[in-house]
């Protein structure tokens, strides 16, 4: 289990096999232009400050065009050809990780904005504590439509509750699942071939992950970050542009600081 100061090895996995049909565009969603690059790219750049052993990248939709936007001698490309959901896109890279013991952080490739600085934050507080799967989460006063996260008195995650599951005692947490994860590669596989699709889109659920690893007695911690905006993807052209100039800002404020 973790101990104070212990640095194990880090492999990062981008997922960017997504269509993303809300940005009402044939393009996949990863490659829309941000800041006069594709959004992909700058998670590929923040997943890079970490120097991670291996750097990993699930395509899927219209995966040529994603993976002439990702080339490179660091990456290795895996595809998702039979998307099923998020448990089954992480499935895919048990060939890539052949080899590789240590941390696994899972990022999205529609979540531009999360400084480096915060995932080191976020890995250093994970490998510091004894937990097999840690969350990275954040609250809003509203947050419908995200999973709620279930503590106990240890602060450990006993639950995600999805909101449609949810009832009125868990729609009063404000504290949510960012999509964002951090796991021992041991067992990592094997847990995740239980992952059940029994739902309404018959899909595998990475967020069922934590069921799963409660079940087997495993703790899961949860790391809160104070701006939910780091953490909120990007789905709709509207956001597309949120994002440009919250972008456009840091540069303008890091080019000031320069001078």
């Amino acid at each position: 289990m973790g101990t104070e100061g212990e640095k194990r090895s880090l492999a990062v996995v981008v997922m960017a096999a997504g269509k993303g049909t809300r940005m009402k565009s044939d393009l996949p969603k990863v490659l829309h232009d941000l800041g006069g690059r594709p959004m992909i790219c700058h998670v590929l750049d923040i997943a890079r400050e970490l120097a991670p052993d291996r750097l990993i990248v699930i395509v899927g939709y219209r995966k040529d065009l994603v993976m002439d936007a990702v080339k490179a001698d660091d990456a290795i490309i895996v595809p998702q050809d039979d998307p099923q959901g998020t448990g089954h896109a992480i499935l895919q890279t048990e060939g890539a990780l052949t080899g590789f013991f240590g941390d696994v952080l899972i990022l999205s490739g529609d979540v531009p904005l999360l400084p480096a600085s915060v995932l080191k934050r976020f890995v250093e507080a994970h490998q510091k504590s004894d937990a097999w799967l840690t969350l990275m989460t954040a609250e809003l006063d509203n947050p419908t439509g995200y999973g709620r996260i279930v503590r106990d008195h240890h602060g450990f995650v006993t639950a995600i509750v999805e909101e449609k599951d949810a009832d009125d005692r868990f729609r009063r947490i404000k504290e949510f699942n960012s999509g964002i994860y951090v796991i021992r590669s041991d067992g990592l596989f094997n847990r995740l071939r239980r992952i059940r699709n029994d739902n309404a889109k018959h899909e595998y659920y990475l967020t069922d992950l934590v069921g799963i690893a409660v079940a087997d007695g495993v703790p899961v911690g949860a790391f809160r970050v104070a701006d939910p905006n780091l953490v909120l993807g990007v789905n709709t052209v509207q956001e597309l542009n949120s994002a440009e100039r919250v972008l456009m800002m840091r540069n303008s404020s890091g080019h000031r600081r320069k001078m």
